[in-house]
């Protein structure tokens, strides 16, 4: 039986990852996989993924049944190992960030139109803050839905609702050409 005094000191077993960290380091890969999955094909593209990565993602996409699904994200790990995962990952956090911009945008708006159905000083911020607005139009829109909103619950159509949120989308869309190039982009999606 060997003991630690009888190993060679240049012992090179203990320079390579430990057999923990090489698992670890596949989990990682197998979920970056996973988000490259959630990414549109046109996102895709641009990354130069090797043809066979690809085309294991592409089918990754098509199984429904939970352990042939498990077996290809494994196969796909395995795959990404030689892949550079750094652009990968800039690239799924790009998408990700752009999905969360969206995302506030839209409770933006949803939070302008409850401002503006409670509060007349709402909307002349508003329009402060939006040069160039249809202000006739606004204070139809939410003379609308203010009336709407009036009307008991079984009566009311919620039509002045949308009509008010797609304004006011429209509104901040425009004021914010940046985020409307987002928006347009993540739609050809």
């Amino acid at each position: 039986m060997r003991t630690q005094e009888d190993l060679p000191e240049d012992d090179d077993d203990f320079d390579r990852p430990s057999k923990s960290q090489l698992k670890r380091e596949s989990h990682d890969l197998q979920g970056l996989g996973e988000d490259l999955m959630t990414l549109p094909a046109s996102r895709l593209e641009p990354l130069n993924l090797p043809e066979i990565l690809l085309d294991a993602l592409r089918m990754a996409k098509k199984i429904t049944a939970h352990e042939g699904r498990r077996r290809q994200m494994q196969y796909i790990g395995k795959l990404m190992r030689r892949v550079d995962p750094a652009p990968l990952r800039e690239a799924v956090a790009a998408y990700k960030l752009g999905h969360a911009k969206d995302s506030l945008a839209l409770h933006e708006s949803e939070a302008w139109r409850e401002r503006l159905l409670a509060d007349d000083a709402a909307l002349q911020s508003f329009i402060a803050e939006h040069a160039g607005i249809d202000v006739q139009q606004l204070r139809s829109l939410v003379r609308a839905a203010r009336k709407d909103a009036a009307a008991a619950p079984e009566q009311r159509s919620g039509r002045a609702f949308r009509d008010l949120f797609q304004f006011i989308k429209t509104e901040r869309l425009r004021v914010n050409p940046a985020a409307e190039g987002e928006a347009a982009e993540d739609e050809e999606e």
